[in-house]
């Protein structure tokens, strides 16, 4: 069955439904939700899960991504996203446990793909232990840990790779570098390690 999306105008009043492949198709703007799972662990270390896209994806096989994320169906709202936190990483959790950060805005092209989305952030904080989740496997390679130090050293170029706790990879540490993530032109991997370490720091009214 196809997935519906709505869809918007510039000036993001909803204009209609479409179909997900006419909307990459044409380049309309649509709403997508991301979750990034973050905790703090008994060291006072502070992490965020990052998933390693499956090798099939028609975008980006293989990169690293946010830790879950998907289109809303028509008719769909934030509350509703939580179903990909729960399909793709396997957690239980309510729409009020998440950390909202708000939207991000963004424009890409891959191909023939034209990608107009708005995106509904948030933080999920949960020490669950990696090797404890059961991502969805035709969706997720595996799953990665970053600590924050290290991933802001390494977005910060000081660092041309840094070792990271893995699930579902070849080995249980992989070696990582910038061009193992999505590329994306507003820093959105650095921006969200920083907004990541404030949240668990307690800091309220964040915005990305």
């Amino acid at each position: 069955m196809v997935e519906l999306l709505d869809i918007y105008d510039d000036s993001l009043t909803k204009i209609g439904v479409k179909a997900r492949p006419d909307v990459h198709r044409d380049g309309d703007w649509h709403c997508v939700f991301h979750c990034w799972v973050i905790y703090r662990d008994e060291n006072a270390q502070d992490w965020v899960i990052v998933q390693k896209r499956a090798p099939n994806k028609a975008t980006f096989p293989n990169y690293l991504d946010v830790s879950a994320a998907g289109h809303y169906e028509a008719g769909e709202t934030m509350q509703d996203g939580i179903r990909e936190v729960q399909e793709e990483l396997g957690l239980i959790l309510t729409f009020d446990d998440l950390v909202h950060v708000g939207k991000r805005v963004s424009f890409a092209r891959y191909g023939a793909l034209i990608d107009r989305e708005i995106a509904d952030v948030f933080f999920y904080i949960c020490d669950q232990p990696l090797t404890d989740y059961h991502y969805q496997h035709e969706e997720l390679a595996g799953l990665v840990a970053v600590n924050i130090d290290t991933g802001l050293r390494l977005f910060s170029d000081e660092v041309e790779t840094i070792s990271a706790p893995a699930v579902g990879l070849e080995t249980d540490e992989i070696s990582i570098s910038r061009k193992d993530f999505i590329p994306t032109p507003d820093e959105y991997f650095y921006k969200t390690l920083i907004l990541a370490r404030r949240c668990l720091n307690g800091e309220k009214h964040l915005l990305i």
